[in-house]
């Protein structure tokens, strides 16, 4: 499936650079370019940024004003190679004609073919003709995590709409485009999600949703889906649980360099402890680190402590590459541990219960005992979502931290 449309972006500095002309002549790669990714047979357009030269070179993917930007980069003799190393992942492409091919490597994932050429800006559709579909949306689904509905989160200016679906464990980042034919196409590629949606206002006023060409969903305006009482998304503060409060949360795993780190370690003891359940592999554990990397240089002198259980593909749990570069991409300063493979997620954490998404956290009082989890993790892409939860993270860790330890008690 082949979808062909002019993305659009937030960010009014990032069209400024696409229209500025290359003074480095026809092998120069600097600039904004139009580029897809395939996926099983589905043509995903998305932009890419390119700067410097030589061994310099730098590509940046665009999650709405976000950047991921390569670790290392190299173009000579007209190819071009970068490295995504929090990925794990490569772009490798040939310049010809103005055009660059070649696949983005996810290593043992598989690959996606690739193909871009320079930015070229096309006309827009008139205002007057485009339907208004911005604001909260409900999806009424049947998921694999037992959910009954996600969000549908919409922006839009004119023809240009940014949105997100929101589930559970986290949304599917920025999805950008426009009004054309009657249709708003929308796509997203961060080096990660790759995600189009087709989207078709109704005579009823709902929204018909194609999903990666195949997945037909209905949306509703939400507050039309709780006036006709129609199920809700799922409450991420009440979706996982433990089997016993009473009991101590328990973990002891390996950390990068060596060692073995426990939940009864003296550095936890009398602590508020976050326990994230996360995995280098998982793009919603990507949008909650820099938070939780935040909050721990914020309150790690008022007791907080923070503990990082990485569930990792069998060939990361032999060389950790990928979590290394996870790590310090995002500065984290909290043991981060390797707990096992995903699907080893149940035996290993076995007083969890419906411990589905990734991330998942789990709040830890002054005494061991568990006093309520989060699962999953809203990006910048969700809007006020994004706020609320990182709002009520930081509450709990106040009131965790307001209560006294067992001892002074």
């Amino acid at each position: 499936m082949t979808i062909s449309f002019n993305i659009r972006f937030g960010s009014a500095a990032l069209l400024g650079l696409a229209l500025i002309a290359s003074p480095a002549g026809a092998q120069s790669l600097n600039g904004v370019w139009d580029a897809t990714v395939t996926v099983n047979d589905l043509t995903v357009p998305f932009r890419i940024e390119l700067s410097g030269s030589g061994a310099g070179v730098k590509g940046s993917f665009f999650n709405g004003d976000e950047r991921v930007t390569s670790t290392t980069g190299r173009f000579d003799n007209g190819s071009l190679m970068l490295t995504f190393s929090e990925y794990a992942t490569t772009l490798e492409a040939a310049l010809h004609d103005g055009v660059l091919e070649g696949r983005y490597d996810r290593g043992a994932r598989g690959f996606y073919p690739f193909r871009a050429k320079r930015f070229s800006p096309s006309s827009a559709t008139s205002d007057a003709r485009v339907p208004s579909i911005a604001g909260l949306w409900n999806i009424q689904v049947n998921s694999s995590k037992g959910e009954a509905a996600w969000r549908f989160i919409v922006q839009q200016a004119g023809p240009d709409v940014s949105a997100a679906i929101l589930r559970v464990d986290g949304d599917t980042g920025t999805l950008s485009g426009t009004y054309r034919d009657g249709h708003f196409v929308l796509s997203h590629f961060s080096g990660a999600r790759p995600s189009v949606l087709v989207i078709t206002l109704t005579p009823d006023g709902a929204l018909d949703i194609v999903q990666n060409g195949q997945t037909r969903l209905l949306a509703v305006r939400a507050d039309v889906a709780q006036a006709e009482g129609w199920p809700e998304p799922s409450d991420p503060a009440r979706f996982t649980t433990v089997s016993d409060p009473s009991e101590p949360f328990r973990f002891s795993f390996p950390e990068l360099d060596g060692g073995t780190v426990a939940n009864t370690d003296a550095r936890f003891s009398g602590k508020v402890v976050i326990v994230s359940i996360s995995g280098s592999w998982c793009p919603n554990c990507h949008d909650e680190a820099p938070f939780l990397a935040e909050l721990y240089r914020t309150y790690r002198q008022r007791g907080l402590e923070i503990v990082s259980l990485s569930f990792e593909e069998a060939e990361q749990l032999r060389n950790p590459t990928r979590l290394r570069a996870f790590v310090k991409r995002y500065q984290l300063e909290y043991p981060v541990l390797l707990a096992g493979e995903p699907q080893e997620v149940h035996e290993r954490l076995p007083q969890a219960v419906n411990l589905t998404a990734f991330p998942t956290t789990f709040f830890i009082g002054r005494d061991g005992r568990v006093r309520g989890a989060h699962a999953g993790f809203a990006s910048p892409a969700s809007g006020r979502f994004h706020a609320e939860v990182k709002a009520e993270i930081m509450a709990n860790v106040e009131r965790l931290l307001a209560e006294s330890s067992p001892t002074s008690r």
